[in-house]
């Protein structure tokens, strides 16, 4: 399927600066995560005939041009089924229509990829997925304990990896030629923090900035909340996985007094 990406400048965490909006298809084609009303973006859509919209979740950085384009396209607005009031807070758009997964859009099947966020999804295309921030190209994807689920996150890495595709579009950066490489990568970031969290613990640390610090080791100036959030996220999965006790303050290991 042809596709176009257009790099919209947002407030993201990325260190692209930007968000990837994609044009899927010529006719009745799909408009995937327009984070923003550009130049660029508008001659996109208007050299095809746009008659979906939909995004892979529903930050900030990725929803932006939802109502603009879904008004100046006339277009059906898709959201995950069960999350519709989460979309709507978000985009400011009541959707027209609801997915899942294995629900087909415009010839792209949906795939629920959760754990960056609780609606998030990625999609098939031929031999190609867009991945929205379940893979990037640089650096590693924020699973923040306000809405992210390490477990959930990991799972959706290997469900992508046991897909084997072809080629990513990911949310931001260039697209990536070799994604079994690149979600090795990003599976084994998670795992080597997750041991140094649990690391952390086990030499005593407690509070969650001890383990912070601890499982750090360097100058988190500028990303330090950040880091917090992530650090929390992996004391919940371990938790949850019965390796240490964490009840949102003071971690420790089981059994301990």
């Amino acid at each position: 399927m042809e596709s176009h990406r257009v790099s919209v400048p947002t407030e993201t965490l990325a260190p692209t600066g930007a968000t990837n909006a994609y044009v899927l298809g010529r006719e009745d084609a799909l408009l995937v995560d327009p984070a923003g009303r550009t130049d660029e973006l508008d001659a996109a859509v208007e050299s095809r005939t746009v008659g979906h919209i939909l995004v892979t979740h529903a930050h900030p950085d990725h929803v932006g041009g939802v109502a603009h384009y879904a008004d100046a396209c006339d277009a059906t607005v898709w959201a995950r089924a069960g999350r519709e009031s989460r979309f709507e807070r978000a985009t400011g758009v009541a959707p027209d229509r609801t997915f899942r997964e294995g629900t087909r859009v415009a010839g792209v099947e949906v795939v629920e990829t959760p754990g960056h966020a609780p609606d998030h999804v990625a999609l098939a295309a031929d031999g190609t997925m867009l991945t929205g921030d379940l893979v990037v190209s640089e650096g590693s994807v924020v699973v923040g304990a306000d809405e992210g689920d390490l477990r959930a996150y990991l799972t959706s890495l290997r469900r992508l990896y046991a897909r084997n595709p072809d080629r990513l579009l990911p949310g931001h950066g260039p697209a990536i030629d070799h994604p079994r490489s690149e979600i090795e990568r990003l599976i084994r970031h998670r795992l080597d923090r997750e041991a140094k969290v649990l690391a952390a613990v086990r030499g005593g640390a407690s509070a969650l900035d001890e383990v912070l610090d601890a499982a750090y080791q360097k100058d988190l100036s500028g990303v330090r909340d950040l880091a917090r959030s992530t650090v929390a996220a992996h004391l919940e999965k371990l938790a949850v996985e019965g390796k240490v006790e964490w009840d949102g303050e003071l971690a420790r290991l089981p059994g301990e007094d």
